[in-house]
């Protein structure tokens, strides 16, 4: 068996789903943007399964790049954590089918709250569609599973338009080196712009020899 060609086949199917969706895009996402750089609370980034990985990755990325963020699981939000959603927040809930059960039924609770809900899922006519203010599709046309039925394609696809978002708003908000780094202090470039070389340096107890 041929495991490069398969492997090169999965990256083409992939990187052809992200092309398709590149042409797709539509003024929607300027909409989405817009609501995400208005909002004066937190984004708060929801999904269940593969799209609730996707989803807590995604939140991870905006909080690191200026934007606050964080993922709540639908099903502890049924159980508490609804109470961690405040009156200046914002909504992404990502569903490929807009149908999950685990979603679908915190968003009656959501729309109580009157906050903005952004939705990403493979269609506007579906349950999580309808209750959005704003939609993003993440449509694809083939799963790179050979089976057509494992998140594969369209999991990517999720991922990439998450860090789409989280870019326009890094532009959006001028976020600089510096401002990445003050976020990453642990990282190599948190410490190459804040450490200085008297943090490291041993002043004390020196031993000649």
């Amino acid at each position: 068996m041929d495991f490069k060609a398969i492997a090169k086949e999965v990256l083409k199917t992939e990187a052809s789903e992200l092309l398709r969706a590149s042409k797709l895009l539509n003024d929607e996402i300027e909409k989405v943007v817009d609501v995400i750089f208005n909002t004066k609370g937190k984004l708060i980034v929801t999904g269940v399964g593969k799209s609730g990985l996707v989803a807590s990755k995604i939140a991870a990325t905006f909080a690191s790049t200026g934007t606050s963020s964080f993922f709540i699981h639908p099903t502890e939000a049924m159980h508490g954590d609804l109470g961690m959603i405040g009156k200046d927040d914002a909504i992404l809930a990502i569903s490929f089918s807009g149908e999950s059960e685990e979603l679908v039924r915190i968003l009656p609770h959501i729309k109580r709250f009157s906050i903005p809900l952004i939705a990403m899922a493979r269609s506007k006519s579906s349950t999580l569609g309808r209750y959005a203010d704003a939609f993003i599709s993440i449509d694809v046309t083939k799963e790179a599973c050979p089976l057509g039925v494992a998140p594969t394609s369209s999991t990517t696809l999720t991922l990439a338009l998450g860090d789409a978002l989280a870019v326009c708003l890094m532009k959006a908000r001028n976020f600089k080196k510096s401002d990445f780094a003050s976020f990453h202090p642990g990282g190599a470039l948190g410490k190459q712009l804040f450490v200085k070389v008297s943090d490291l340096m041993q002043i004390k107890k020196l031993q000649w020899l």
